[in-house]
């Protein structure tokens, strides 16, 4: 059984290059997988491994001035969710565009899991998806707007032109584990709305927290490793991931005559070009050959 932690925190970060190499020494010591992004405003990520190399890394992190106050989710999974370690240097923990944007001050109102339903239900209360189109197209919450962004660099610009909607509404934003709400909600307040609210530590949160008789959340939640979603009670999801768009499917897309494994699925299939084709072909052939090599070894 693999632990799984999600975590982020926004803090000065200098000298970025030398707190990479420690961390990706002190991952690798531990036999950690996964990927943690760095940047002048803190750290993000998803890593596994055995409970006690997860304990290790985390001990590790939270002892480092920066991160003193770093928070993370736990999860398992029975297979590895992750194949290679990356650690990376990134302008942005979180991409949004917006340089002004600064988590550290400004950001909306907590609302805890166990009382978003019912916050979520008053009539003054808008909800809102921060997430990627193709995240909430395999669930979301009762109600929540979709922006349709394909990535969050387009949400301050769908902001912008639905702001005038949501005039005279307390403004309610969730996302998978947080962090991006920390970035919209800090930038709606710099427009001007004074009240805007999130929900504390993201739809992750609520599946864990909430029981599913009083859910009301429909479907499953996208994640950022191999598992691909995950229900309530952070149990694993049916969806599989197709390797040419990243997106995720149900296993009976697999059976569509548009699907090629690690190639195209229906939902990307014209979207790229026969050489992209081609490129996709060579590179799931050197991972099959990759996987064939691991076999022989272990045996």
């Amino acid at each position: 059984m693999f632990t799984i932690a999600a975590l982020y925190h926004f803090a000065p970060v200098s000298n970025l290059k030398d707190m990479q190499v420690r961390i990706r020494e002190k991952c690798e010591a531990f036999d950690i997988k996964g990927t943690l992004l760095i940047a002048p405003e803190g750290i993000n990520g998803t890593i596994a491994g055995p409970s006690n190399s997860i304990e290790g890394i985390l001990k590790f992190l939270k002892g480092l001035p920066e991160f003193g106050d770093l928070e993370w989710k736990l999860s398992h999974s029975p297979d590895a969710p992750f194949a290679k370690l990356k650690v990376r240097l990134k302008r942005e923990i979180v991409t949004m565009g917006q340089p002004d944007v600064d988590p550290r001050g400004a950001v909306g109102s907590y609302v805890e899991p166990e009382d978003w339903n019912e916050f979520i239900k008053a009539d003054d209360v808008v909800v809102i998806d921060t997430r990627n189109d193709y995240e909430v197209s395999i669930g979301t919450f009762e109600g929540a707007i979709d922006p349709k962004t394909k990535s969050f660099r387009e949400f301050p610009a769908w902001w912008e032109d639905n702001k005038q909607r949501f005039a005279n509404h307390r403004v309610a934003m969730f996302c998978t584990g947080g962090i991006r709400c920390e970035k919209s909600t800090s930038f709606i307040k710099d427009q001007g709305v004074e009240e805007v609210y999130h929900l504390k530590g993201g739809i992750l949160k609520y599946l864990e927290t909430v029981p599913e008789e009083e859910t009301t959340w429909n479907g499953e939640c996208f994640v950022f490793d191999g598992r691909v979603s995950v229900g309530h009670g952070l149990k694993i999801g049916p969806h599989q991931l197709c390797f040419g768009c990243r997106r995720p499917m149900m296993p009976e897309d697999m059976k569509h005559e548009h699907f090629e494994l690690g190639v195209s699925c229906q939902q990307c299939f014209d979207e790229t070009t026969e050489e992209d084709k081609a490129r996709f072909r060579e590179r799931q052939k050197q991972i099959d050959l990759d996987k064939k090599r691991q076999r022989s070894d272990a045996n």
